[in-house]
């Protein structure tokens, strides 16, 4: 019988994506946009392609008016189905949360964590956050997922990492680290003050969400969430400028 992933968090099947591996090749992911994670087997997570990433962003921002679940208490490996274990890594794009098979089988990623690890995003700035603040009241961590009240916390309660944005200079200068940015010519953004990189983020995301509640009218009736995604403003943030 043929292997049938499942996701972590939801335990429904997988999302198989093939993505170009650095050295040649490709690789098969395992991806679930409802619950907005990733799987990797041994080492898969390091030998990503560059130029699979904007395949990436293009699979995120095509599904951006996905309904969204929060992760599972209790994540499983989808190989040996044993719990994961919650941890923490480093990486140049600050604190991301990661969860790991002990049975050394893979680990799960969030897609805003896999973002942060490999660099595609940078810390926002103390007058970038206080912005934001002027104009929603909670967000989502791009490390974890936990809501952060802007207002009151400059950085999340729950894994006490930066609050970060996906940035389209942080991606080019992750690009040229990996060895490929001159293919991508990845598109630099303007120097934006604070004011107005909150105001475009802001609206990006409730374009996002309007087309969301558009489509999924009846599901989402009475059940509104008024949470800022930080993740998803960040991703067509990036996107509406890789693509001009």
């Amino acid at each position: 019988m043929p292997f049938t992933p499942l996701c972590p968090s939801c335990r429904q099947p997988a999302d198989v994506r093939r993505f170009a591996a650095t050295g040649g090749g490709t690789l098969e992911l395992d991806l679930c946009f409802a619950c907005q994670g990733l799987w990797f087997d041994p080492q898969e997570n390091t030998r990503l392609a560059p130029a699979a990433v904007l395949q990436l962003f293009e699979l995120l921002h095509d599904h951006r008016g996905d309904a969204h679940r929060p992760l599972s208490n209790r994540l499983q490996c989808p190989r040996c189905a044993k719990a994961l274990v919650k941890g923490y890594d480093v990486a140049q794009g600050g604190r991301y949360v990661t969860y790991r098979c002990a049975a050394r089988h893979g680990r799960f990623s969030t897609f805003g964590a896999f973002m942060v690890e490999k660099g595609f995003v940078r810390h926002l700035s103390t007058l970038e956050i206080e912005a934001l603040a002027r104009r929603v009241g909670t967000i989502a961590c791009t490390s974890c997922g936990g809501a952060v009240d802007i207002r009151n916390d400059h950085a999340c309660p729950y894994c006490r990492s930066a609050l970060s944005l996906l940035d389209p200079q942080a991606v080019d200068k992750a690009l040229a680290r990996h060895g490929r940015a001159a293919q991508q010519s990845a598109a630099q953004a303007d120097e934006r003050s604070p004011d107005a990189l909150a105001d475009a983020l802001i609206a990006l995301e409730r374009n996002r969400a309007r087309e969301e509640r558009e489509r999924q009218r009846e599901r989402l009736e009475g059940r509104q969430s008024d949470q800022f995604d930080l993740v998803a403003a960040g991703i067509e943030f990036v996107w509406s400028l890789l693509r001009r």
